[in-house]
């Protein structure tokens, strides 16, 4: 199937998330309750009764939650005549970033052909953009809104679902994958579980948006990997 794709039709894209308040105690006493439960299920399970973290120690991984969290940065990376061309939507005003980058999916990606591809995109990225879109009253674009629509017809590819070959008990990061194919690692500076610090401690917006750059062009040269291309040369990387 993906030696019939064309690459110009496939959108890479990479998220960055943190928790939606730099502090627990800075929720509405509802979300903090609504934490609270939330937080009681993964503890349980990790922990032992004598070890649990409370609502408050656990909160640094809300980022990972749709309902808990916010978007800071979306990479998106696309083939363009023999280029590689990365863009960024970032920055503090959620809304604002979710909204162009709307804009871009709802001129540019809106028909048939058009795919969003990313790593563990199916689990994470692709719903949780379209979580808080709606969040934010933004109208979902035609290749994010699976309503209705058959398995067949959802025009998301997943590298990591793609490296699954069935095999669905299954993860493998990027890192992982970006070694086995000898591709550079993409997590030479921060990781994601580093993001949150940096956003609301160090306030360098940049570096996260840097190393997202970075996975999406990752991602793009993983798929290549898979259909037995060439990887992207570094001269044909352009960002925007």
């Amino acid at each position: 199937m993906l030696d019939k794709i064309d690459s110009e039709n496939v959108l890479f894209l990479d998220i960055e998330t943190v928790p939606a308040f730099p502090e627990y105690s800075q929720m509405s006493d509802r979300m903090q309750k609504l934490w609270d439960k939330k937080s009681e299920r993964f503890s349980s399970y990790n922990n032992t009764p004598n070890e649990l973290a409370s609502s408050e120690q656990l909160y640094a991984r809300a980022g990972i939650y749709a309902e808990f969290g916010k978007i800071i940065c979306i990479s998106v990376g696309a083939f363009f005549k023999g280029e590689f061309r990365i863009k960024s939507f970032s920055g503090h005003d959620e809304k604002m970033l979710l909204t162009e980058f709307a804009e871009l999916l709802n001129k540019r990606y809106n028909r048939p052909e058009h795919l969003l591809c990313a790593h563990n995109g199916k689990e994470f990225d692709f719903p949780y953009i379209a979580r808080r879109m709606l969040v934010v009253g933004i109208s979902l674009p035609k290749i994010l809104d699976l309503a209705g629509k058959k398995p067949w017809e959802v025009n998301h590819l997943d590298t990591m679902e793609l490296w699954k070959f069935g095999d669905y008990k299954n993860y493998t990061s990027l890192d992982l994958l970006a070694a086995i194919f000898n591709i550079t690692t993409p997590k030479d500076d921060i990781d994601g579980s580093q993001v949150a610090e940096v956003y609301y401690k160090d306030n360098d917006l940049a570096r996260i948006v840097s190393y997202c750059t970075k996975d999406v062009l990752t991602v793009a040269q993983v798929f290549r990997s898979y259909r037995g291309e060439p990887l992207i040369e570094e001269s044909a990387v352009v960002v925007v």
